[in-house]
């Protein structure tokens, strides 16, 4: 989608960098500092990821619904199909660096008059998606915690309101630290991160060197080739349903997405940061996955252990008591971790939609505090609509694990609608920015799309069916999603579609009218050749 409109070009204000003239050619004005850098964003993106409590937190789903055999095979088999999904997410953000993101990129690539229904779909699943994501961390952790009390207390069975309270304190403490100036922000997310991956590397190789377990490990046939019971389906629908673990793990990579116009060189730092994510991300994880399965001996045990929390079951039968706590407590550490970044990109969006009047109230929250220079008010909207969600506790387990799979499915909707459009609409029409797939992005794009197609319905089967299936046993995705996302469509039919236009703009966007702040129009053919290469090189 080229930005300078035919027969014009534009006269860019000299004073500008690169960064603030592709964001002023994108419609908007630069707001915050650009402190994050590509590591820094890396990082923020990695923490989000989590792979350590992300692990510990889904281990149900991997191991719960077809075993090793699904945790081994599954992990490799999504793992291939994420990676097309984050480098068609690159190259969006190379071309459009707005924190608004996906939503942004669905509305200028939509067909005519569809561009505020996209923007408007694609950017209430994706904060739906992003701000449960710090509630259903900061449960795990909070699952752990209580856990490890357990273990020095066996008489001690963590009371619901005692996991909603602890729950509560953690996502508290993460609105305040996400409050802080973006310089400050950064460095402790970059602390984090790098804490998050020594842990990880610790865990990786602590725990095949530590097990008590004999013989040691499991065979390689066992491991590959045996498959859990856990679901009343095939064998090869309960791999596919062990996706869920993979999905919610890895679907924090958009993150940089949304970091962009806090970042410097983002048209090419940011998209490096989403794929660096996702791979590493994905290697690192499969490395975990690998360990767990040739180690753990009984899996039922595991899962139905009644410390209630199954990765801290597992290393309590791999291994002996002392070495079991001390990688539960980074686990604990590295979740504390996560949640904090969980709580930092779902402000961003939270910010990006309200400057586009998207939410009730949007004034409120897409305030920037004159003082941090960060969206103060959306972090705190965020945060008391995480708290309330953890209500859910008091209505089982099944029902809060509800929110593991929202974060998956609602994430996979958001990603797959901009690059499905500019797949399968928009074509050879599409802009590139400086990272990009070339002739490889329509096949690229085209199986990450079939692939979240596939993964939509499945996420929302539940375990058990038949005479087996029960309210408690009921998987809860398509309701806790599905209500929701009903309401949104309502409100767009009945009322939103007479006032939402989609993502605006702080000065005039020169795709709609070629005038901007600073920004003039002039004839193309007086104007000098280099200068309109430049000004190509740095749009859309």
């Amino acid at each position: 989608m080229p930005i300078i409109p035919d027969g014009d070009v534009l006269n860019v204000d000299p004073k500008m960098n690169e960064d603030e003239r592709v964001i002023v050619s994108l419609g908007y004005k630069q707001e915050f500092k650009r402190e994050f850098s590509l590591w820094t964003t890396f990082c923020v993106s990695f923490s989000v990821l989590g792979l350590l409590p992300s692990f510990a937190s889904t281990l149900w789903y991997g191991m719960g619904y077809a075993g090793t055999a699904g945790m081994v095979w599954g992990w490799i088999i999504a793992m291939v199909f994420i990676q097309c999904v984050a480098m068609a997410m690159a190259e969006l953000c190379s071309s459009m660096p707005t924190s608004g993101g996906l939503y942004y990129a669905a509305a200028v690539l939509a067909p005519g008059g569809w561009g505020p229904f996209a923007a408007w779909i694609t950017g209430w699943s994706n904060w739906l998606g992003q701000v449960m994501a710090a509630p259903s961390v900061n449960y795990a952790t909070a699952g752990m915690i209580l856990a490890a009390g357990s273990i020095y207390n066996p008489n001690y069975v963590p009371a619901p309101y005692q996991t909603f309270l602890l729950t509560t304190f953690l996502m508290l403490l993460h609105g305040v630290i996400s409050s802080m100036p973006t310089k400050w922000i950064a460095e402790m997310n970059s602390y984090g991160s790098t804490f998050n991956i020594l842990c990880l590397v610790i865990v990786i190789i602590t725990i095949p060197a530590g097990t008590t377990n004999s013989p040691k490990f499991n065979s390689s046939e066992e491991v590959w080739g045996t498959i859990f019971k856990g679901t009343s389906f095939p064998d090869g629908v309960a791999v596919l349903m062990s996706f869920v673990s993979v999905i919610w793990t890895m679907s924090g990579y958009d993150s940089p997405f949304h970091l962009s116009e806090e970042c410097s060189n983002a048209s090419i730092a940011s998209p490096r940061a989403i794929v660096l994510t996702s791979g590493i991300g994905g290697v690192m994880g499969w490395f975990l996955q690998v360990v767990v399965a040739y180690t753990v001996q009984d899996i039922n045990a595991v899962l139905t252990s009644d410390l209630g929390q199954p990765w801290a079951s597992y290393l309590f039968q791999v291994m002996s008591r002392k070495t079991a706590v001390a990688i539960l407590g980074l686990t604990i550490v590295c979740g504390f971790s996560m949640g904090q970044a969980c709580m930092i990109a779902a402000s961003r969006v939270t910010y990006a939609y309200s400057r586009d009047d998207c939410f009730p109230l949007s004034g409120v929250w897409k305030r920037v505090n004159k003082h941090t220079r960060t969206p103060v008010n959306a972090v705190w909207i965020n945060c008391v609509i995480g708290i309330l969600c953890t209500l859910l506790i008091f209505a089982g387990d099944l029902a809060m694990g509800a929110l593991f799979s929202i974060g998956a499915i609602a994430a996979f909707v958001a990603f797959s609608i901009p690059i499905g459009i500019r797949v399968f609409v928009v074509k050879d029409k599409f802009r590139p920015g400086p990272w990009s797939l070339g002739k490889y992005s329509p096949i690229i794009g085209g199986i990450g799309v079939s692939f979240v197609i596939l993964m939509l319905p499945i996420l929302c089967l539940p375990a058990h069916t038949g005479s087996e299936l029960t309210p408690k046993q009921m998987n809860w995705t398509s309701v806790v999603y599905g209500g929701p996302m009903l309401v949104v469509l309502t409100w767009w039919i009945l009322d939103a579609r007479k006032w939402f236009k989609g993502p605006k703009v702080n000065v005039e966007h020169h795709m709609l009218d070629c005038v901007q702040i600073g920004i003039d129009r002039v004839d193309s053919q007086n104007f000098d050749k280099e200068k309109l290469q430049e000004l190509e090189s740095i749009s859309v």
